[in-house]
């Protein structure tokens, strides 16, 4: 089955490429239903997944604060409390993250946005890695344009995401997501019209598979 990973810095679009994709490849996009499969493995709420995964805003808030050795970080412009106490550490939610990713790859197939999906399908046969990246300056135009908000909001919530999925894969995987040895193929989508980017995936899973 088809295998797509991709990586996305914010304000690439990910969200709405990744969707696109799968339904060009027939396959599941595999986002909002990962915290929640993990949580089902864990027995636990799917509010403790969230806190430790890295697409939702308080899990990237946290793991910020952990890769930084802080006590509080600033998201978003709140100054948010983390507490220190967690039902299981964070390695367990990850590597019960990384179970899904592989059960998803092996079974069905699907396109995983995020979650350090690259270096856990690193091996997987035929699985292509895509990463998404651009200047931040258009980044921070396109998450404008595409959510409405005013570029100085724009220009935090990019910031803010950078420091806190690059701190995810740094924390847990030793490695900078921004290298493109880890990636077949590297697009900046914010230069790329998107429907040209999810040409491009499709058309590279279908040749690699």
């Amino acid at each position: 089955m088809r295998v797509v990973t991709i990586s996305a810095t914010y304000g690439t679009a990910g969200s709405v490429i990744g969707p696109a994709v799968a339904g060009r490849l027939g396959v599941p996009f595999m986002d909002r239903a990962i915290p929640g499969a993990v949580a089902d493995e864990l027995g636990c709420t799917l509010e403790e997944v969230l806190a430790h995964d890295d697409r939702a805003e308080h899990g990237l808030a946290r793991l910020l604060a952990e890769a930084m050795r802080l006590p509080t970080v600033t998201f978003g412009g709140v100054d948010m409390y983390l507490p220190g106490n967690m039902p299981l550490p964070a390695e367990d939610f990850v590597a019960h993250t990384e179970r899904v990713i592989r059960q998803t790859a092996r079974g069905q197939g699907g396109v995983i946005l995020g979650r350090a999906g690259a270096l856990v399908l690193a091996d997987h046969p035929g699985a292509l890695h895509v990463r998404l990246d651009a200047p931040s300056k258009r980044r921070v135009l396109q998450t404008a344009t595409l959510t409405g908000v005013t570029e100085r909001q724009a220009r935090r919530l990019v910031e803010d995401n950078d420091r806190a999925r690059a701190a995810y894969v740094r924390h847990f995987y030793h490695v900078d997501p921004a290298s493109p040895l880890l990636y077949h193929l590297v697009l900046d989508s914010t230069s790329i019209p998107i429907d040209t980017c999810v040409e491009l995936i499709v058309t590279a899973s279908t040749a690699l598979s």
